[in-house]
């Protein structure tokens, strides 16, 4: 079953909020594991400027049918702010990537990012216990990821980011709970066995790598949080110098599988049953 065979007024309306937003792959695939679960719901993306993120999100929560917001680049940092309430993860990250309405039309958030994305990497091969991890990327995907990467038990995580108070502050936050095992890292790969790209940078032809991937040595291995393009520059010049690595499709499936748990944990949503054939009235 598919949504051109459910969608109707009786259909429960999920947003995702982005800047820009015609990257995104969330909507069909969130959509058809919402429909696989047996539920009448609907993912429709949404361009919202920074400046009016406010405005859209409280008007949202007072849209009846309108039970959840998946929120990507660059919002995640911001709609936090939005929440009434949190997980405690996403407290701690100070980020949020996906919200589900609260009976009093407010918010409730999480952030999957980081643990879809670690699922990713270990079905690819990749276990994090006892590694030396170089991270590039300090926003709100890079913050996450950095927070699971090190309860996933690398021994130890090195931040890379151009933005210094972004990069400084994230680290602070998670030494509070690792210690040493946080610190700041340059561009450099040498000397880590896994590397892993959480910026935006490869999405645009002629972006400029994240890392120095002259540097990269076949024992190491590299993700990406990237979707389009499938394989980046830097994971073509990985898998050229015999890395293995795992691409951004790969954290976008088990991101999108979280997303739905958590979507579907509580709430409106989850009395929004399918029905039992397609609907004829109109």
């Amino acid at each position: 079953m598919n949504i051109s065979d459910t969608l109707s007024g009786a259909t429960r309306v999920i947003g995702i909020i982005g800047d820009p937003i015609a990257q995104v792959k969330s909507p069909s695939g969130v959509t058809q594991r919402l429909i696989d679960r047996g539920c009448n719901a609907v993912v429709v993306p949404l361009h919202v400027a920074s400046a009016d993120l406010a405005t859209v999100v409280a008007a949202l929560g007072r849209t009846k049918n309108f039970d959840g917001l998946i929120i990507t680049v660059p919002h995640k940092l911001d709609a936090y702010a939005l929440c009434a309430t949190t997980t405690e993860r996403a407290h701690f990250l100070g980020g949020v990537n996906v919200l589900r309405r609260r009976p009093d039309g407010r918010w409730h958030g999480d952030h999957a990012d980081g643990l879809g994305f670690i699922e990713a990497q270990r079905s690819a091969g990749c276990e994090l216990e006892g590694r030396r991890v170089l991270l590039a990327g300090a926003g709100g995907a890079g913050s996450a990821i950095a927070q699971a990467a090190l309860e996933a038990g690398a021994s130890l995580l090195a931040i890379h980011d151009g933005d210094l108070p972004k990069r400084d502050g994230l680290i602070r936050r998670l030494a509070q709970r690792h210690g040493e095992r946080v610190q700041a890292g340059s561009a450099d790969p040498r000397g880590f066995d896994v590397v892993f790209n959480a910026t935006p940078a490869g999405m645009r032809a002629g972006d400029a790598l994240p890392v120095m991937a002259e540097h990269l040595d076949g024992a190491m291995f590299v993700g990406d949080v990237i979707t389009m393009p499938a394989v980046t520059p830097l994971l073509e010049i990985a898998r050229s110098k015999g890395c293995r690595t795992q691409v951004g499709a790969g954290m976008f499936a088990a991101v999108c599988e979280r997303m739905v748990d958590f979507l579907l944990e509580t709430g409106p949503l989850t009395e929004a049953r399918l029905p039992t054939a397609a609907p004829t009235a109109r």
